[in-house]
């Protein structure tokens, strides 16, 4: 058995020289921002509309879009990866009936990314428009009457009263969500493994395949300080703004 051996912080110097590392971190901060602010983006729309609509449809929507939220995210994942099927897919299906030509979703890395980023969306979409329902819920009706008294339609109504009111809700919602992409493994290794080539490879997924394919487990557990600092980094960010500090 092999003397452990201190390495001090020559993990991290390898670390900054290291290009999968660079590249891995720009994928995993890339995913974030795209899906948190188009997620959220969506779940405020969702939650509006489905406060529009009569009650018991809106129940059985919001149980719909939840699903995935409480859907094993392996069987989602398998389920997507089927669909993206580039010869019997059902997006390239769609596409051959419309005249164009298929493609290879998760196979060409001008699409993998975008393939990702749609299925990440929609996963967790439902969980999201149920925190801004939070919100929501919370507005008082006596502002939104008074709205109509002065004159005001649907849109300025959602523009200078739901808005500014959901925005600590919003805060919640972005925190949640920007957390739960950074964290991101199984839906992106299930689909595509991090491939293809580095195309879709986050910091999650590379630190799995430096710890339990090459058995760096120095250089993995410093990589996990990285995820772990940029998730906190990104928290104490949010909070900040949420509470107004910015």
């Amino acid at each position: 058995m092999s003397a452990i051996k201190f390495v001090g912080l020559d993990n991290f110097t390898l670390m900054w020289q290291d290009a999968k590392f660079w590249n891995s971190f720009q994928v995993s901060l890339t995913i974030t921002v795209v899906c948190t602010i188009l997620g959220t983006i969506f779940a405020v729309l969702l939650a509006v509309l489905l406060e529009k609509v009569d009650d018991r449809l809106a129940n059985i929507l919001r149980v719909v879009f939840f699903l995935p939220s409480v859907t094993s995210v392996v069987v989602i994942s398998y389920i997507w990866k089927q669909l993206y099927s580039t010869d019997y897919g059902f997006y390239n299906t769609v596409l051959v009936k419309l005249g164009l030509p298929p493609q290879d979703w998760l196979s060409d890395p001008t699409w993998a990314m975008f393939a990702l980023l749609v299925m990440l969306i929609w996963a967790g979409i439902g969980w999201d428009a149920l925190i801004i329902t939070t919100g929501l819920r919370g507005i008082p009706d006596d502002l939104y009457d008074s709205g109509k008294v002065d004159g005001t339609n649907d849109w300025s109504a959602f523009r200078y009263i739901t808005l500014p009111l959901l925005r600590p809700t919003i805060m919640v919602a972005l925190l949640f969500r920007s957390i739960d992409c950074l964290k991101t493994f199984d839906i992106i290794y299930v689909m595509t493994a991090g491939g293809p080539g580095f195309a879709s490879e986050t910091l999650n997924v590379y630190t799995f395949q430096v710890g339990l394919f090459y058995f760096h487990i120095g250089y993995a557990c410093s990589l996990l300080v990285i995820l772990f600092a940029l998730v906190l980094g990104v928290s104490l960010l949010l909070i900040k703004v949420r509470r107004g500090s910015w």
